[in-house]
């Protein structure tokens, strides 16, 4: 793994950040999108798109391709659209201020799995900071919090399985990275959506100008650049510490929640997202002032 800059916020961590606010918006722009799209038809389409903007930028790398590279495309590509369905069919039950919240629970899987597969432990500032984060996030749970429904089981499924794809995603691109492995998950994840939409019964497919534009959203910015940082920057850092990142998610989801659906989050979720926030920056501080894991 390359050597981390000794200060606060470095570059990649500043990337992850920047992805983590596309990401939040995601919650959002879904809920407008499933008013005619069903679920898994809205990821199929999304990862269909997005799977030729990559295939356009990557052909000469996709030619070239290494059986390795095609492995790891489709193990990532079963993660990511596995994670997916869970967290769009969840979506359909709970709010989008909640669902960000509930995948920020992968923070206190990521270590676990990092663990299990990588056999390394996080460093004790990272492990700190996961106490602290799974704290805030116990708090927003908590039935003072609000109710936990059939849509929040199936989203916290969805974060056991996006921190395995965080740690996965670190396996496969420690070395280096290369570029048609995001080529390869897309196609898996959409074929996924396409596949197991039929199970599900009758499907809604609508292509209103609404769902049309969160669609190309969805595909340009939430999975083409996001995925693209994710998969070249987070090999600068370790799974823990992205996962630590990642859980501003359900900030930044309930802030642009509450600005464009007028969700608004009692005190104790205010006070959860308090907490979290807390966790990251210590997280950040500590790493600035002793040298990281690498």
């Amino acid at each position: 793994m390359t050597h981390r800059e000794h200060r606060l916020f470095p570059r990649a961590d500043r990337y992850l950040l920047a992805i983590t606010l596309i990401w939040g918006s995601t919650f959002t722009v879904t809920k407008f999108a499933l008013v005619d799209l069903s679920p898994l038809m809205l990821q199929g389409t999304r990862f269909f798109a997005a799977a030729l903007m990559v295939g356009i930028y990557t052909w000469r790398d996709i030619k070239a391709t290494t059986l390795a590279s095609l492995k790891a495309g489709i193990v990532l590509g079963v993660l990511l659209g596995a994670g997916f369905a869970l967290q769009t069919i969840g979506l359909v039950e709970t709010t989008a201020s909640k669902a960000g919240f509930l995948t920020g629970t992968m923070v206190v899987f990521t270590p676990l799995v990092q663990l299990a597969i990588e056999r390394r432990r996080p460093s004790l500032g990272n492990a700190i900071s996961v106490g602290i984060v799974g704290t805030g996030l116990y708090i927003f749970t908590s039935p003072a919090g609000g109710t936990f429904n059939s849509g929040d089981f199936l989203i916290l499924l969805c974060a056991v399985v996006f921190a395995f794809y965080i740690v996965y995603l670190d396996v496969f691109t420690r070395e280096r990275f290369n570029r048609e492995i995001v080529f390869y998950q897309f196609v898996t994840t959409a074929f996924i959506g396409f596949a197991v939409a039929p199970l599900l019964g009758a499907q809604k497919v609508v292509f209103s100008s609404t769902a049309i534009g969160a669609v190309l959203y969805l595909s340009f910015f939430a999975s083409t650049i996001a995925i693209f940082i994710q998969s070249k920057y987070q090999r600068e850092t370790t799974p823990t510490k992205a996962a630590i990142i990642f859980t501003m998610e359900p900030v930044f989801a309930a802030l642009i929640a509450y600005l464009l659906l007028s969700e608004s989050m009692s005190g104790v979720e205010a006070l959860g997202a308090g907490i979290m926030f807390a966790g990251l920056l210590f997280s950040e501080i500590y790493a600035a002032m002793v040298r990281p894991d690498h």
